[in-house]
């Protein structure tokens, strides 16, 4: 891990910030903790500072989006969706979700406008979910929940390939995992909320919605400050790019292969809320409490197992593939208990499909092309995604063991490209562990 060396102060950290107060003198020790967090604070490299800012920007825009998320398998149904219905909605905003990210990613590469296309994206996506409050059919209802997605799809390549910047000088797989971290963490509280609301409430959908809009606000804030605090991110990279060539390696398109099944198999929450409501695993407001918990998992997995990527490279996806395809089985075939372990364990894959899959794609492309091969990669990946969703849809109908069957088979059956591509990149390559 490349850390700052003992002593370093950042350029930018005017009058000393980061040493001692301004008088001098030591702080009292009622003070003292308080100090030491200012202390650490002023001390952080600018590219830190930018992962920090960006995460909580991602806490509030998942706190947001997530709560709505956690419950529209539901919602929908009490407006007359069905579950093969869910699957093509939820399917379909996937596919938009992911593969618009191709071409938002080659406009960003293309235009250097990083900063309007992320704040475009956003302002679709945070404007979307309070908005179903007024959805009075399912057709206004399905038409926001993709736009939702198509918002996601437009800012997250650019922001992914700035954050690539920042997250390089502390190592890619802790960088994307501290940052998914605070997202995920956004994403537990925003379905705790919800479920409250719907409790007190008495499943009032709407009023569940509407008070999302809070956190909305406050993430486009946050993000008109983040704009103007940095607005080259680019120029936070350290070091030499590890890859300079403008075409993408033959690695990229092996490990793309390897995504797409483990997305395939990788059934939306919302189908699996619906599954909950149909087989009366649980009552309706404890639907996004698991959601909720599912989040957590993936928040602290992120941190974990980012760390671990830093350490040993690609191979730690194998394990973890292994580990998140159980979370099929338990959760369409078993009761309560069962269940809160699935969704634990699918919470678990969440993590590592948001934080350590995109780490290893950057040092794999030059930083030019970041944002396109983001784009790109994510569409293909979306795209796997919808078809799987589309496929567990149908078998739903027909058979739940079917339904685990296919997920579990579509996710291991990405092991032996994640062997392919751990044995090309091994012997002092980016992708064996600490790019510096």
């Amino acid at each position: 891990m490349a850390h700052q060396p003992p002593g370093h102060a950042d350029n930018d950290d005017a009058g000393g910030q980061g040493h001692q107060p301004a008088t001098g003198e030591p702080p009292g020790a009622a003070q003292a903790p308080r100090w030491a967090v200012r202390q650490r604070i002023s001390q952080a490299s600018p590219a830190l500072k930018f992962v920090l800012m960006v995460g909580v920007m991602s806490f509030f825009a998942d706190f947001t989006y997530e709560g709505s998320r956690s419950v529209i398998g539901p919602y929908l149904g009490t407006l007359g969706v069905g579950a093969l219905g869910i699957s093509i909605i939820t399917g379909a905003g996937e596919f938009l979700g992911y593969g618009l990210r191709l071409f938002s990613g080659r406009g960003a590469d293309r235009t250097g406008r990083y900063w309007p296309i992320t704040i475009s994206g956003y302002v679709v996506q945070m404007a979307a979910v309070p908005l179903l409050a007024l959805a009075g059919s399912w057709q206004l209802a399905a038409l926001l929940i993709i736009a939702e997605r198509v918002g996601k799809a437009t800012r997250n390549p650019p922001r992914d390939a700035m954050l690539s910047h920042a997250a390089k000088e502390m190592g890619y797989g802790w960088g994307f995992g501290v940052h998914e971290a605070l997202d995920q963490f956004g994403a537990m509280f925003g379905p705790l909320l919800v479920a409250l609301i719907l409790t007190v409430s008495q499943g009032d959908y709407q009023l569940a919605f509407a008070s999302l809009a809070v956190p909305a606000v406050i993430m486009l804030s946050l993000l008109m400050v983040a704009r103007r605090l940095y607005p080259r991110p680019q120029d936070l990279s350290a070091g030499p790019a590890e890859v300079t060539a403008s075409g993408l390696p033959r690695v990229f398109w092996i490990y793309l292969a390897g995504a797409a099944l483990v997305a395939a198999g990788f059934a939306d929450f919302p189908l699996i809320a619906f599954h909950f409501q149909q087989a009366r695993t649980m009552s309706a407001p404890l639907v996004p409490v698991f959601y909720a918990v599912a989040m957590a998992v993936s928040g602290t997995g992120s941190l974990i197992f980012g760390r671990l990527f830093d350490r040993s490279g690609i191979g730690i996806l194998i394990p973890l593939t292994v580990f998140a395809a159980a979370y099929a089985p338990l959760v369409f075939l078993g009761g309560f208990w069962p269940s809160l372990a699935g969704v634990s364990l699918w919470g678990l894959g969440m993590g590592v499909n948001e934080s350590i899959i995109p780490a290893a794609v950057a040092p794999m492309v030059s930083p030019d092309r970041r944002a396109s091969a983001y784009g790109l990669f994510t569409g293909a990946y979306g795209t796997a995604w919808m078809l799987g969703s589309i496929a567990i849809g149908a078998l739903f109908d027909v058979s739940l063991v079917a339904v685990a069957a296919f997920a579990v088979a579509a996710q291991l059956a990405a092991i032996p490209f994640i062997v392919i591509v751990r044995r090309r990149t091994s012997g002092g390559s980016a992708l064996a562990g600490h790019p510096g």
